[in-house]
């Protein structure tokens, strides 16, 4: 290997936001994590909303009580069944037209 091309390879510390650290080797000193295998919810089985931001309550108001899409359409209904569904109308009696003789000449 060429000497000065590769980073050194030193011992280094993995913290976590909940506080566990893990000790290990790597190129920089120290590392920040905001989550771990301590607290990830795959690996504990609790589930935890990482929210950042208030992202979660501004999605839960915007959209929390509205229905859910199916993506489906609705499906369609045959003429018979619309008027089976529909009220019948009630008909106004027509007056009857008188037919009037036209005068022969």
């Amino acid at each position: 290997m060429k000497k000065d091309v590769h980073p050194k390879f030193q011992e280094s510390v993995f913290r976590c936001a909940c506080g566990a650290e893990i000790h290990t080797r790597s190129t920089q000193p120290e590392y920040k994590l905001e989550i771990c295998s301590s607290c990830h919810p795959f690996f504990t089985g609790k589930q935890k909303l990482v929210d950042s931001a208030g992202r979660v309550e501004r999605f839960m108001k915007k959209y929390g009580d509205k229905p859910v899409a199916t993506g489906k359409k609705p499906a369609k209904t045959s003429k018979k069944a619309q008027a089976a569904a529909k009220p019948a109308k009630a008909s106004k009696p027509r007056a009857k037209k008188e037919k009037t003789a036209a005068p022969k000449q």
